[in-house]
């Protein structure tokens, strides 16, 4: 089972999603089993930012001095032994995600769902820097999409 633990520094992410915490974990139960954890406690903290700190942490951590729409920190002991297991730390910046003013409830909630389950995928080490990678994440990404899609509609 996954638990997000959602924290919030920008008060726009209210007025997009009403119930933040409940939003994204029940993306995670919609998670095809495989990336379900079943029988295990499986929790990861998820920031939702701004461009103004998002760049700051993208600076500090990664030395680039740019914002960004997502920036995922995988926990580096992870065990695959433990009951329990935190996967690391995830931040979405509002202002990628709400880019075009006039996006419906339901297409940003598709966007913030793909970019949800894109940072997912860094914190299990999934990564796009080589080609054969970025397949192989991208048919991970769709194969989640396709699963939780029923539940943003």
């Amino acid at each position: 089972m996954i638990k997000v633990n959602v924290l919030s520094e920008d008060n726009s992410w209210s007025k997009k999603l009403k119930k933040k915490e409940t939003f994204f974990n029940n993306i995670c139960k919609f998670f095809p089993k495989k990336f379900q954890f079943i029988n295990k406690k499986v929790y990861f903290t998820l920031l939702l930012s701004n461009n103004k700190n998002i760049k700051k942490l993208n600076k500090r951590f990664r030395n680039k001095n740019k914002h960004t729409d997502i920036l995922s920190f995988p926990f580096q002991q992870k065990s695959k032994k433990l009951k329990e297991i935190y996967l690391g730390d995830m931040i979405i910046s509002i202002n990628y995600m709400n880019k075009s003013k006039n996006l419906s409830a339901y297409d940003f909630r598709k966007k913030v769902t793909k970019i949800f389950i894109h940072g997912f995928l860094h914190l299990l080490d999934f990564d796009h820097i080589k080609k054969k990678d970025y397949i192989k994440m991208l048919n991970q990404e769709q194969k989640i999409f396709e699963s939780v899609q029923k539940f943003i509609n």
